[in-house]
């Protein structure tokens, strides 16, 4: 390894200065949100944003949801009135499924891959084969710009066309690959069918889950791959390090886990979905519900990072279903448990019975007072216009993997 282990000192800053550091940056991404984007102006009207001191006071803040952009921006094309630059001052614009429009601006790395890349041990002079795709979705540009700001060059491989990349591997002899992890293996076999010795020693993927066993079986044709976790909107969010041990949380970026379908912040190791902050001035994104599951690791990673750590993607966080030909949605859910303290935590379970929907709302709580489930049915009657079951159970007898609404039903 580099005598330098880390990319700068900021990952290895306390975590109360990294915290007073990340609110004070908050502070003026707010401002710059309310003052040149339409939509927060509007969303964060009435707000006092200098009294945002902490992340409870973030936490009171409204969530923008991954779910809505699609409807946002073909009412209000193309940002929805997000961006606070006007759209020619930005490098490129993407356009991802959906389709959502991703704007990237003219700074160095504007995504924040360098420091993951960094981490998983890309430095200045390599060469750098990137098979994302350059076209359309930003993802090739990503892994670019990052290998750019590290001083690597890059080759644009792109997607597809496997025999000419090898080829090119036994050419330019690349000590990276950015990419998936799916195509990492394909293209190392390929280049072992070809008789072609492969300089790919470390990779950087993203985009798709890295099974262990996929990881071994890379760690078999002699590469080291790390993964990363981002989104199109947001860019890099967190990371992995040497100690493979959950995801450190990029250095500026603001991750909540909070229940599904609500803004509330659940507890340490409580799987919920992740909200996002970003400190992007150009596409100010606060308080970005991603509609993606994970949870916060306790303590700080054996690598010697100190920032906040998640366990990686754990799954979606949409959970609406139909019931009875009516949507129900988390939220409807968080909405009812809510109004009810003692309920530390619910899910409502869906089932079919006799060719008949059957729901059950299952409420942990320690004491439950006389009345309370009947209370419940009636709240829940009201919110969801359906009728439907209450079942109290223990205190810890729930799953801790995120659910707020557990569809049991077979697929038909």
């Amino acid at each position: 390894m580099a005598k330098q282990q880390y990319y700068d000192d900021l990952e290895t800053a306390s975590p109360e200065a990294r915290e007073e550091r990340l609110m004070g940056a908050l502070r003026g991404q707010l401002s710059n949100a309310r003052r040149n984007s339409l939509h927060f102006s509007h969303l964060l009207a009435g707000f006092d944003l200098e009294a945002v001191r902490d992340r409870a006071d973030l936490a009171r803040l409204p969530v923008t949801r991954k779910s809505d952009m699609i409807d946002r921006q073909r009412q209000d094309p193309p940002f929805a009135s997000m961006l606070a630059v006007p759209p020619g001052a930005l490098a490129r614009i993407f356009q991802s499924p959906g389709p959502i429009y991703d704007p990237e601006g003219r700074r160095a790395d504007y995504w924040r891959f360098a420091r993951a890349m960094y981490a998983a041990g890309f430095r200045k002079g390599d060469i750098v084969h990137n098979s994302f795709s350059y076209h359309l979705t930003p993802a090739g540009s990503m892994m670019e710009t990052a290998a750019h700001a590290l001083g690597c060059a890059v080759f644009p491989a792109g997607v597809g066309n496997t025999e000419l990349q090898a080829r090119a591997i036994a050419d330019l002899q690349p000590a990276g690959y950015t990419g998936t992890p799916s195509f990492l293996k394909v293209l190392l076999d390929k280049t072992r069918e070809m008789g072609i010795p492969s300089s790919i020693f470390k990779a950087f993927v993203t985009g798709e889950a890295l099974p262990p066993s996929l990881r071994a079986a890379i760690a078999d044709l002699n590469c080291t791959v790390y993964q990363c976790y981002g989104t199109a909107d947001l860019g890099c969010v967190a990371y992995e390090t040497s100690a493979l041990e959950g995801m450190v949380v990029d250095e500026r970026t603001i991750v909540e886990i909070v229940r599904p379908g609500t803004g509330d912040p659940v507890a340490e190791g409580e799987v919920g979905e992740v909200v996002v902050t970003v400190l992007t001035p150009e596409y100010p994104l606060i308080r970005f519900a991603t509609g993606d599951l994970s949870a916060i690791l306790p303590g700080i990673s054996p690598c010697g990072r100190t920032n906040m750590r998640i366990k990686g993607w754990m799954g979606r966080a949409d959970q609406t279903t139909k019931v009875k030909g009516m949507f129900v949605h988390p939220q409807q859910i968080a909405d009812v448990v809510r109004r009810y303290p003692e309920i530390a935590r619910a899910r409502l379970v869906v089932e079919r019975e006799r060719d008949l929907d059957v729901m059950t709302l299952h409420c942990e709580v320690a004491s439950p007072a006389e009345g309370l489930a009947a209370a419940l049915a009636e709240t829940m009657q009201a919110v969801l216009k359906l009728k439907g079951g209450v079942q109290m159970v223990a205190p810890g007898s729930l799953a801790n993997d995120g659910k707020v609404i557990d569809d049991q039903r077979p697929a038909t």
